[in-house]
């Protein structure tokens, strides 16, 4: 495994579920991280906490990436102190279950922003500059849903789709220029993005249909390093979207009408 202490590290959502857990497992190996995320409170701490534990530099910046301007504010906080970032991770994101109707057109459009707009800025411009320094690492996280277009999730199924494509174009873009673009597709993995019971979630987990933070992020750091292409953790991943290929149009319809209703669980970080 590539050595990559010193490295600067730059996660989006790096406060919370796998965010936070890729800022703790690459402080592990030595990386400074700079944590961008909306959470001010986790902001105030978390930098400190990966600091004393690991004897790295670690910053925390408050921006709400669901902003059109977010990418290049977080690019000129790196330019004004002359952070040169190694390692991008565009992590951050944020989940609803819900038909698109006037309710929810509002965080419909906040996603497109967060999961599609900021991405590809971020990619662009730190892509970029690592192009010119001929290194660097970029993983970007998509979803299994990228190959499963579902009602309910509409807009999360189609911006993770854009973000799978755009990811694995970008990888033979960069490959010749020593930059690597990684592209994960996780399943169900057990953070409170998805807003599920605590009882259900350890079920899951026990039973091997739902993914630790910890295991994922370490798959996927262990393909960064690698440069792999695209990496697709966990089961689920190869037997959902045969199975729900396999299902009538019908049916499905049948199955959204008794799953859809007025409630809605949001989350974003």
């Amino acid at each position: 495994m590539k050595d990559i202490r010193g490295y600067n590290a730059l996660v989006t959502g790096g406060t919370s579920g796998m965010g936070w857990e890729y800022c703790r497992q690459l402080a592990a190996m030595g990386c400074n991280v700079l944590m961008v995320s909306n959470q001010t409170e986790l902001l105030a701490t978390l930098p400190g906490r990966l600091a004393a534990e690991y004897g790295v530099t670690a910053w925390g910046l408050d921006a709400d990436l669901a902003l059109e301007s977010a990418a290049d504010e977080v690019w000129e906080f790196c330019q004004q102190r002359q952070l040169e970032i190694d390692i991008l991770v565009n992590n951050a994101g944020m989940f609803f279950f819900h038909e698109l109707d006037s309710a929810t057109h509002d965080k419909a459009i906040a996603m497109l922003r967060l999961h599609v707009v900021t991405p590809t800025r971020l990619t662009m411009l730190f892509g970029e500059a690592m192009k010119a320094r001929r290194r660097g690492y970029i993983v970007n996280m998509s979803s299994m849903t990228a190959n499963l277009p579902t009602p309910g999730i509409t807009m999360y199924a189609a911006t993770k789709a854009y973000l799978k494509s755009y990811s694995q174009s970008m990888y033979f873009e960069l490959a010749p220029y020593g930059v690597g673009v990684t592209t994960v597709l996780p399943a169900a993995v057990a953070t409170p993005l998805y807003r599920m019971s605590p009882r259900m979630m350890k079920l899951g987990v026990a039973v091997g249909l739902i993914r630790t933070p910890q295991s994922l992020v370490r798959k996927a750091l262990r393909a960064m390093l690698r440069r792999r292409h695209v990496v697709k953790p966990g089961a689920m991943n190869r037997l959902l979207p045969v199975l729900i290929k396999m299902l009538p149009n019908r049916l499905e319809l049948k199955i959204w009408n008794r799953l859809k209703s007025p409630s809605d669980s949001s989350k974003k970080s």
